[in-house]
């Protein structure tokens, strides 16, 4: 079976669309290949993005913090779903992507703009991956080999549109 491909983007790249990618690559169990980038890539993985990961047995070792530019030119891979997990990088212009892949918003609050105590920062980041997680699940669960475009143009914005917790407003990672 070839997986599909997917890139989760970001502005900054370095903690939701990075969290993004490893539990969807982590959670398909090969179905899915997923990739993250960002318009403005930070250039470095939140620490509190990895610990959360690695909390929660997410493997974390070849997450990087790169541009999309990566994923828009001759020999990337084939990318069929694009999401946007920040609202800044959904207001973006992003590259023409080979193959005009589908595309929905996943906006998630940014947990690396999280104001507090260590302990409120790291709940922003547990409640960024909760967030996430549910929504890669419903992603995985789909049958996607069956559905038609418009229903699976649907179906992935109502996976953007669900929340566990309230929303607020989502800025660059």
């Amino acid at each position: 079976m070839t997986p599909h491909h997917v890139l989760f983007l970001c502005t900054g790249n370095s903690a939701r669309s990075i969290i993004a990618e490893a539990l969807l690559n982590d959670r398909s169990q090969g179905r899915f290949q997923a990739y993250s980038a960002g318009s403005h890539p930070r250039g470095e993985v939140h620490p509190l993005a990895i610990k959360v990961l690695e909390q929660n047995r997410v493997p974390t070792a070849a997450l990087r913090s790169k541009s999309w530019n990566e994923f828009a030119i001759a020999g990337a891979p084939p990318i069929e779903f694009v999401f946007t997990v920040c609202d800044h990088a959904a207001q973006e212009t992003c590259p023409i992507w080979p193959g005009h892949p589908m595309t929905a918003h996943w906006g998630i609050a940014d947990p690396a703009a999280a104001a507090g105590s260590p302990e409120d920062r790291e709940r922003a980041f547990v409640l960024a991956f909760q967030e996430l997680e549910a929504r890669i699940k419903s992603l995985v669960s789909l049958p996607l080999e069956t559905l038609d475009a418009v229903t699976l143009r649907q179906r992935l914005t109502a996976i953007g549109a669900t929340t566990l917790h309230p929303l607020t407003p989502a800025t660059n990672d």
